[in-house]
């Protein structure tokens, strides 16, 4: 799996998010079911609901219909676990810069809008977006997309414990860093385990004595490997 450096701006309401699912029951994705509800029209996680809810900013969404958003989306046709924006790099440099300008708050705002109008689950960009919705006191806006990143993260972590025996689950490489970097820590290398498991190593913390975390990408290679079979 190729990887990608990730700038974390480490959000207090995500590291209480992340906290609180570490404590929480493993809740293994299943995603036969996945398929079987998002659709069904008669169910309540039908994909067209679901994303019609999260387009329209609905602050009720669980964390459970944000697991089957979040990994029935696997099952959409415009999936590609590594989607990248044409976008995404536009005004990257300006993320490193601070304080920003009027107009460079509007340039950030723009385009990281217009990279998750074209991939909901592209975590940095949300993290760039809150970032400038806060520096431009657009109080509101920042609630509802810090509501999206909090319940999106929640449902990764409750899919495991980052152990080689409940590994957390994600959609895409670039989720496994957002992952360890709204625990605190910084990912230093990365292995692939077998069968579809992969390990990333992070820096040692004082008083810690994790070594890094497991993650499950068997559904992202299960795709890849029907979209992309020259990969």
């Amino acid at each position: 799996m190729r990887t990608k450096f990730v700038i974390s701006l480490l959000l207090t309401t995500v590291c209480s998010i992340v906290c609180m699912a570490q404590t929480a029951k493993v809740n293994k994705v299943d995603f036969k079911h996945v398929k079987e509800v998002i659709e069904n029209p008669k169910s309540i996680y039908y994909y067209p609901k679901l994303l019609q809810s999260f387009q329209s900013n609905d602050t009720t969404m669980s964390v459970e219909a944000y697991r089957n958003l979040y990994y029935g989306y696997t099952f959409q046709e415009d999936y590609n676990p590594f989607r990248e924006s044409e976008y995404s790099t536009k005004v990257e440099q300006l993320y490193y810069k601070q304080p920003h300008s009027r107009a460079e708050c509007d340039s950030i705002d723009k385009y990281a809008a217009l990279v998750l109008n074209d991939n909901i689950f592209d975590l940095n960009q949300m993290q760039y977006y809150i970032f400038v919705l806060k520096e431009k006191k657009k109080h509101t806006r920042v609630a509802i997309r810090q509501f999206r990143l909090n319940r999106i993260i929640a449902a990764i972590m409750s899919s495991g414990k980052g152990t080689k025996d409940e590994p957390w689950v994600v959609i895409a490489p670039e989720h496994e860093y957002n992952i360890v970097n709204f625990l605190g820590y910084v990912a230093t290398d990365h292995r692939e385990e077998g069968n579809g498991i992969e390990f990333i190593a992070v820096e040692p913390k004082a008083g810690k004595s994790t070594e890094g975390f497991y993650f499950d990408v068997r559904r992202m290679m299960e795709v890849a490997a029907l979209k992309f079979p020259d990969l």
